[in-house]
């Protein structure tokens, strides 16, 4: 497709932090007024990875709005 090889692995990259993101398990807490993620959760830790990320930050933003 003439991608370059180190924008193909950007782009695989991305794609797969996206797809750990899909399978990060959100627990509701009381009667759906709350969430968390637990955090030994191994798909949030390789999201974070994969996009070098702050652990912490992401496990709250993802239960806060703002």
């Amino acid at each position: 497709v003439g991608v370059k090889e180190s924008y193909q692995m950007t782009i695989f990259r991305i794609i797969a932090a996206i797809l750990h993101l899909g399978n990060v398990e959100i627990q509701g807490e009381r009667d759906g007024e709350a969430c968390s993620v637990p955090s030994e959760d191994k798909h949030l830790s390789s999201f974070c990875s994969l996009l070098g990320v702050e652990h912490s930050q992401v496990q709250r933003w993802l239960c806060h709005r703002k």
